[in-house]
This record gives C-alpha cells, sequence and structure tokens, in this order.
C-alpha cells in the first residue's frame, strides 16, 4: 500500500478515488510512564516514553486506515494527515486520515 502526504503518486495516474478512509486508537497513560515523565518534567529532556507511546498508537492509527483503505479495493492513500484529541484526563486519540485510490 503506497501512503502519501501529497495529493497525487508521483509518476502513477490515479484511476479511481473510493473516498476518506481513517483509522484511530485510543491510549492512556502508564503510571510507571508517568513517574518516569514527571522526573524529566523537573529535570528536562525527552519524555521517551510518552514518544513512544505516541509513535506506537501513530503506527496503529496508520495501520487501520491502511486496512479500511484496502477493504475499499484501494492500492493507495494520499493526503494522508494525523490529529489528536483529548478523549479525557489522561487519554488521547490519534487520528489517521486520508483519501484512498486506485492508481496504476
Amino acid at each position: 500500500m503506497i501512503t502519501t502526504s501529497i495529493e497525487s503518486v508521483p509518476g502513477r495516474k490515479i484511476v479511481e478515488q473510493y473516498g476518506i478512509v481513517q483509522g484511530s486508537t485510543v491510549r492512556a497513560k502508564n503510571v510507571g510512564v508517568d513517574c518516569v515523565a514527571g522526573c524529566q518534567n523537573t529535570f528536562g529532556g525527552e519524555l521517551k516514553g510518552y514518544s513512544q507511546l505516541l509513535e506506537e498508537s501513530r503506527a496503529e492509527a496508520l495501520d487501520r486506515m491502511i486496512q479500511q483503505a484496502e477493504q475499499k479495493g484501494a492500492n493507495a492513500v494520499i493526503n494522508v494527515r494525523f490529529g489528536t484529541s483529548t478523549i479525557t484526563q489522561g487519554a488521547s486519540e490519534i487520528l489517521a486520515y486520508g483519501t484512498a485510490v486506485l492508481v496504476q
């Protein structure tokens, strides 16, 4: 599956459009990660536990979006974007979305 953040796939012609596809996941913080993050927040530096959590969440949302595109018969998703929203204190949604297309 080709995924791209631009409006086309270079060197390929879009022959069919299937519409918007999306994938999302909701993740909550982990007590262990919170403890380490509290220390890092005091002394400065990257909050690696949160960075890893967000990286895994984006990958899962992207995989779910790709699955939805494949179910529609697409072989590419263009204009891929990510969004984030807070669901409740300590839990966030990561959303991946784009346009499913068939390219030659």
